[in-house]
C-alpha cells in the first residue's frame, strides 16, 4: 500500500500522522485505516486528547486520489470510495476524545473535510484552502455538512462555486475554520504542545460532554453522509467527470 497511518501516545497525548507519497491524498485505504485509528484511539483510555496531522511540510491533504477516482467504474465502487470520507468525519465527530488539527499547507476538498472535523484546528499561513469538486464534475457533497458546520453556509457556498480558486489561511481563520494561523511549524507546533498538554490535565469526563455539545444537531449524518456519498459515487462515472479528472491529471 501507498502511504500510511500512524499514532504514538506519550503522556495522554496520541497522535495520529497520516501520509501519501501525493501531496498526502486520500485512497480508499487510507481513509479506512485513519476512521479505524480515530475511533481506536477514542477506546483508548490512555489517550486524553487526540492531534490529527499530516506527514511533510507542503501540503496538509490534496483530498481525493485521482488515480482512484477515475478506476471508478460503477455506482457501488463510486459511492464506497466516497464513504471512505464519510467514515473519517463520522469517526472524528463520534469520538469521545476532542481533536486538535495540525495543519501545516495546503488543503483540498477532502482535506478541507478533515480540518473541518476536527473540534480545535490550527494552521500555517501557508495552508490555503479550496474545495475544487465542482472543478472535476462532482461537488463537496460528504464533506459539505462538516464544512459548513465550521464556516457556515456563505463560506463554504463561495468555496464550492469558485472551486478552482485557493482563500488563503487568515481568510479560512476569520471564516472559523483555523482558530490560529502562525508564521511557521515551529511556532505552530509548540502552541499545539502547550494547548494538548493542559487537555491532557483535564477532566476527560468534561471534555466529552462538551464535545457531545459541539456536535449537538448531527445525530443524523450517518445517514446524511451515506447519501451524500451515493451523489458523488454516480457523478464520478458520467463522461463529463471522467475528462474534467483527466484534464486535471494530465496538467
Amino acid at each position: 500500500m501507498n502511504g500510511s497511518v500512524n499514532i504514538e501516545i506519550n503522556k495522554g497525548i496520541g497522535t495520529i500522522t497520516f501520509f501519501h507519497p501525493q501531496s498526502n491524498s486520500l485512497p480508499g485505504e487510507i481513509l479506512n485505516l485513519l476512521a479505524n485509528t480515530i475511533t481506536e484511539a477514542g477506546k483508548n483510555d490512555e489517550i486524553k486528547v487526540i492531534v490529527l496531522k499530516s506527514e511533510g511540510d507542503r501540503a496538509f491533504c490534496a483530498g481525493a486520489s485521482f488515480d482512484e477516482l477515475i478506476s471508478i467504474e460503477d455506482f457501488e465502487t463510486g459511492k464506497e470510495f466516497f464513504s471512505g470520507f464519510a467514515k473519517v468525519i463520522n469517526a472524528s465527530r463520534k469520538c469521545p476524545k476532542l481533536i486538535i488539527g495540525r495543519v501545516q499547507g495546503k488543503a483540498v476538498g477532502g482535506g478541507v473535510g478533515l480540518a473541518s472535523a476536527v473540534d480545535y484546528c490550527m494552521a500555517t499561513k501557508y495552508a490555503s484552502v479550496k474545495l475544487s469538486e465542482l472543478a472535476i464534475g462532482i461537488g463537496p457533497f460528504v464533506v459539505g455538512p462538516a464544512v459548513e458546520r465550521k464556516i457556515g453556509v456563505s463560506a463554504m457556498s463561495q468555496m464550492a462555486i469558485n472551486a478552482t480558486e485557493w482563500q488563503t489561511a487568515d481568510w479560512a481563520k476569520t471564516k472559523g475554520l483555523y482558530t490560529d494561523v502562525y508564521d511557521n511549524v515551529e511556532e505552530m507546533d509548540e502552541a499545539i504542545k502547550i494547548l494538548a498538554d493542559k487537555l491532557a490535565e483535564s477532566n476527560p469526563e468534561a471534555m466529552l460532554l462538551l464535545k457531545q455539545i459541539f456536535w449537538e444537531g448531527t445525530e443524523h449524518w450517518d445517514a446524511l453522509l451515506a447519501e451524500r456519498a451515493g451523489m458523488s459515487g454516480k457523478l464520478v462515472l458520467s463522461d463529463f467527470t471522467r475528462n474534467a479528472i483527466n484534464r486535471f491529471k494530465n496538467k
